[in-house]
């Protein structure tokens, strides 16, 4: 099944969260000892839609009316809503410098 969240998309307002620079991720994450990718291919099936909001992405079937009560990809601030999801739970590891760069600040 296909869902075309064009016309929503169009009407919702576009986030104004920054997202990373992955260059400069990527340069950061020099003199760390662990170095690790994480997939986030299901991971907006588990950021859970706020209550108000499941009926906006709803979508009809000859089963019925549909609502989500996860995020479903392909929505416009799908992007911005995981990266505030993942700046929360990376807080205290976000900026850290590595062990070789500490003794030379």
């Amino acid at each position: 099944m296909c869902i075309d969240f064009t016309s929503l998309n169009e009407a919702y307002p576009k986030g104004l969260y920054p997202l990373p620079c992955l260059a400069r991720l990527m340069d950061g994450s020099v003199g760390h000892e662990v170095f690790d990718f994480m997939d986030a291919l299901r991971v907006y099936h588990q950021i859970n839609m706020y209550p108000e909001d499941e009926e906006k992405p709803a979508f009809i079937t000859e089963y019925g009316l549909y609502c989500w009560k996860v995020m479903p990809f392909g929505m416009k601030n799908v992007g911005e809503t995981y990266q505030i999801m993942v700046n929360s739970i990376f807080t205290i590891q976000i900026g850290r410098p590595s062990k070789e760069s500490e003794g030379n600040i």
